[in-house]
């Protein structure tokens, strides 16, 4: 589905109401905005994220937790058209990933379903770049196939698997017995939601040895459905706000953040509240990678 066809047609830049739109050259941070849907398997509605994050944003203050993130420059690329088959999305996808990391930019991917993901992380692993995913999500997303579509929004992390690039998993809650013998076998870490809610994040999240170079996905039904009803598959006993931040600051401790992505937010025209919260949560992720640095 197309940018033209959704009813937040026309969206702003991302936040463009309090902070100027910057050149690609000067931004810090390029906002893509990915409006894919093709594999949704229960509520559907994800092409339009992008759009409605991008609404959202101008109701956003520059100021946050002591000081404006905006400052460093954001500019908004032009929706990428995901009205293709999954290997041509890709490509098109992967090419303001490129321009971006070219620039020495930072690139934050707008789902759109959990699938884009695997944009960016071809598009990084082509340039030789060491590095590994940490992800944030209500489900392990590591079938190797789903409904008969290896590119299902429930195998990304497969996929990135396949490609020998260590993963870090957070908030998980809901996963097959398939992808739990996985896991095991394949001596993928996490740290999963129940545990999160008995002891909290170590301030060591990461295992010794992960790569310094980071990409964070965070799929927004990693938060709890009291936060974030407006996603595809809602599952009760997510992380909260400050569990959320808590997590992502820990994760970036001591290393480099060089792309991310936020996904399945499947917006409603009276659920605005999703909308705006996971549109803090982008902006949130450019206040604690520029923190972090």
């Amino acid at each position: 589905m197309s940018a033209e066809t959704s009813p937040f047609s026309k969206p702003p830049a991302f936040h463009s109401d309090d902070i100027p739109p910057s050149s690609p050259e000067i931004a810090a941070f390029h906002i893509i905005p990915a409006p894919w849907e093709t594999s949704a398997s229960y509520g559907g509605g994800t092409a339009y994220g992008p759009a409605a994050i991008l609404h959202a944003s101008i109701q956003l203050e520059a100021y946050l937790d002591g000081g404006v993130p905006g400052a460093s420059g954001i500019y908004t690329a032009p929706f990428v058209n995901c009205d293709t088959d999954p290997e041509a999305t890709l490509e098109r996808v992967r090419e303001p990933i490129g321009i971006a990391l070219s620039q020495g930019k930072i690139p934050i991917l707008l789902g759109g379903e959990h699938a884009a993901t695997l944009g960016p992380i071809l598009e990084i692993n082509s340039r030789g770049i060491d590095f590994g995913v940490v992800q944030f999500d209500a489900h392990a997303d590591l079938r190797n196939s789903y409904q008969g579509n290896k590119y299902s929004h429930a195998c990304i992390m497969r996929r990135i698997h396949d490609l020998n690039i260590p993963i870090f998993q957070i908030g998980i809650r809901s996963l097959s017995a398939s992808e739990a013998r996985f896991r095991e076998t394949n001596r993928i870490p996490h740290l999963d939601a129940d545990e999160i809610a008995r002891s909290g994040f170590p301030e060591t999240l990461l295992p010794t040895g992960f790569p310094k170079n980071l990409y964070i996905t965070f799929d927004v039904d990693g938060l709890d459905p009291s936060l974030i009803p407006c996603t595809g598959t809602p599952e009760p006993g997510g992380l909260n706000w400050y569990q959320a931040t808590e997590g992502l600051e820990n994760a970036m401790k001591g290393r480099k953040v060089i792309g991310a992505d936020v996904v399945e937010l499947a917006p409603l025209p009276s659920q605005h509240a999703s909308d705006f919260i996971t549109a803090k949560l982008v902006y949130k992720m450019m206040d604690l990678i520029l923190k972090n640095r």
